[in-house]
């Protein structure tokens, strides 16, 4: 007794089989750049022009020391950075987004609207306003009886980072945070008013454990903008030991800009913390950039 092969399930596995070749293929070639950063970090300038394509013998692992060395707190200080603008933001823009989906009030369209059209200015059209308004804010000396407090600067400072990150930052948020809330039920939310649940009690409650995908989305995209971020530090900070990564890896290259090794190992120590970002967050990521497609 002979069995007939199903042609329509063949031509699905063959299609899923060359789907996956495809991808694979994409995603070779997405790593060949970082997979060959990290192979020519560990060769001297001598072993890259002689033997460009062969693997490092031997392999110079100080070079990550010197870049360690160098780099470390740099990277700290961007960290710290980027987690109080993260903090910031996500609180911000949570709060306003669920009053722009939840509550009605007059002028809520216009000013969601002028909210949204920020998003068409180019930051660098508000790199010298932004600058003067920064330098502007300063507190005078304050005298307390004996104790003297100041003078305040914010310029040359991580707020002066910070606050203007946050401030940029929830655009963005804002208008991602109301998408996503207005798509959920409006009868969860009644339901809990008819409980006798306060607003912010409801805000806390239902509608931050209901968006975690989508802030995390906004957590991961605002961590890379102020990580990659190098105009606005070498701006606004002249002190070395709170500068940025960005900048700080552009003064290490310049050190070593005839030795190609200790530039490339400082940019792999670099992207480590990306990397872990992602490899920490696509999952919540992937959900909240799907989740305006789905419908409730």
């Amino acid at each position: 007794m002979t069995t007939k092969t199903n042609p329509f399930k063949v031509r699905s596995a063959l299609g899923q089989t060359a789907l996956l070749g495809g991808l694979l293929a994409l995603l070779a070639l997405a790593l060949v750049p970082f997979v060959m950063m990290v192979v020519m970090s560990l060769k001297s300038n001598a072993q890259i022009f002689a033997h460009f394509w062969e693997p490092p013998a031997p392999a110079r692992w100080d070079f990550y020391a010197k870049a360690w060395d160098a780099l470390h707190g740099y990277i700290v200080n961007t960290l710290i950075i980027a987690l109080a603008t993260v903090a910031g933001v996500l609180t911000l823009s949570s709060l306003a987004g669920y009053t722009f989906a939840r509550h009605r009030f007059p002028g809520r369209e216009a000013l969601y609207y002028l909210i949204l059209a920020l998003m068409m200015i180019p930051g660098v059209l508000t790199l010298i306003p932004s600058f003067a308004l920064v330098k502007s804010i300063a507190l005078p000396e304050i005298h307390l009886g004996s104790w003297t407090f100041g003078p305040f600067a914010l310029l040359n400072t991580r707020g002066a980072l910070i606050l203007p990150y946050i401030s940029g930052g929830q655009i963005l948020g804002i208008v991602l945070c109301r998408s996503f809330l207005q798509g959920l039920p409006e009868e969860m939310f009644e339901a809990a008013r008819l409980d006798g649940a306060s607003e912010f009690e409801i805000y806390r409650q239902i509608a931050l454990p209901l968006s975690k995908p989508i802030l995390a989305a906004i957590a991961i995209t605002t961590t890379l903008g102020v990580y990659n971020d190098y105009i606005w530090p070498l701006v606004t900070l002249t002190d070395n030991n709170i500068q940025t990564f960005s900048v700080g890896v552009t003064k290490f290259a310049g050190e070593y800009n005839l030795d190609y090794g200790p530039t490339l190992a400082g940019y792999a120590l670099g992207s480590l913390p990306l990397l872990l970002l992602f490899a920490l967050g696509m999952r919540p990521f992937i959900q909240g950039l799907t989740a305006g497609a789905i419908k409730a």
